[in-house]
């Protein structure tokens, strides 16, 4: 099970951290992805890690401003969220699965995994 405490609101500019726990498990996974999903929008990827390693992956609306990490114990993966604009208002998921490694476009797609956080909620004003 994925858990993912650490939404809420946050002024334009401002800076949340969200984190993925694995409950009771260690990750089994390739990949730990962060997914949002605003009202009406489709789910997009937004950051993706390579469980173990250190690749990481980003989409370009993020890029520079959003970094993901994965903790000491291994069985947690967080969300660093600088310089929040209004559009990154959603609800954001984790999801842990194993897509085809290194191609970005595959790793960002929602039907490529198989364990979902139950989202946490971030609205940018």
């Amino acid at each position: 099970q994925l858990v993912e405490p650490g939404g809420g609101s946050v002024q334009a500019g401002g800076s949340l951290r969200l984190s993925c726990a694995a409950s009771g498990h260690t990750y089994n996974f390739d990949y730990i992805t962060w997914f949002r999903q605003a009202p009406g929008k489709k789910r997009e990827g937004v950051a993706a890690i390579e469980v173990g390693g250190s690749q990481t992956y980003y989409a370009d609306s993020v890029k520079g401003r959003f970094t993901i990490s994965q903790g000491n114990d291994k069985n947690t993966v967080y969300l660093q969220m600088n310089n929040l604009k209004p559009e990154g208002t959603a609800m954001y998921y984790c999801a842990a699965g194993d897509p085809v490694p290194g191609i970005v476009a595959i790793i960002f797609r929602a039907d490529e995994y198989n364990y979902w956080g139950q989202g946490t909620q971030v609205t940018v004003s």
